[in-house]
């Protein structure tokens, strides 16, 4: 199945002060690619005779791929396919990420030490396989315990499935798991399926959800300061 990637969870039990799991989102939370992908958005339009502005680029964040394609063709005058509008905006967003990941601040040292602890991490993100796997190919083997893609599921952000299955795959409660989100369908999700959430806005505002935190910023936090934080 695509976006079904696994590895061997390591055998080492969590306790109360860890996490089971730590559960991330990609798109604007481990990498600041909602830029490239409103830039997608905009040529693409432009090149249909539309106009595409920055609100209703906004609209879009944190979308499972299908909604913001027929996003496009009801609000523009492109006659593509919506499967082939997906396809053009995960090239032109994938070719630049294999060109350079760019991380957002504090996660990827917050990744690596997941790495390092022997806590295992999932990958939950609403693009799809394709760019999934060029994020992770530029990452140690092993980095994502499991990777569960838009193209993977049958519900998309804000619906739980995600974080479900991403919990359900590593054999984890997703109570016990550390989810950490951007956008308002990503932070539904998270807070759907239980987990305790971790909100660092970017683009847009967050909604405000059970059991969630809200930091800045990655940069200088670590998995202990992030889940000390929650009462359990």
């Amino acid at each position: 199945m695509q976006g079904c990637h696994t590895v061997a969870v390591s055998s080492q039990p969590h306790t109360p002060s860890q996490p089971a799991a730590v559960l991330f989102d990609m798109d604007g939370t481990l990498i600041d690619t909602e830029p490239m992908w409103m830039a997608a958005e905009t040529a693409l339009v432009e090149e249909h005779g539309g106009t595409w502005t920055h609100d209703d680029a906004l609209a879009m964040v944190g979308n499972p791929l299908e909604v913001s394609a027929r996003i496009i063709l009801d609000r523009t005058p492109v006659t593509l396919t919506e499967g082939e509008i997906i396809e053009r905006l995960l090239r032109e967003v994938s070719d630049q990420v294999a060109a350079g990941v760019p991380w957002r601040p504090g996660a990827r040292e917050l990744l690596g030490e997941c790495v390092e602890r022997g806590i295992p991490t999932a990958l939950v993100t609403m693009s799809w396989t394709l760019l999934a796997d060029t994020f992770t190919a530029t990452l140690p083997a092993g980095t994502f315990t499991t990777v569960v893609t838009g193209d993977a599921v049958s519900a998309g952000k804000p619906d739980p499935e995600p974080y479900l299955t991403a919990a359900e795959r590593l054999g984890v409660d997703p109570t016990e798991c550390l989810a950490l989100e951007d956008s308002p369908s990503g932070v539904g999700s998270a807070s759907a399926a239980g987990t305790n959430l971790v909100a660092i806005p970017l683009m847009v505002d967050l909604p405000e959800t059970p059991n969630t935190i809200t930091v800045d910023t990655l940069d200088g936090e670590t998995v202990d300061s992030l889940w000390g934080r929650f009462s359990r």
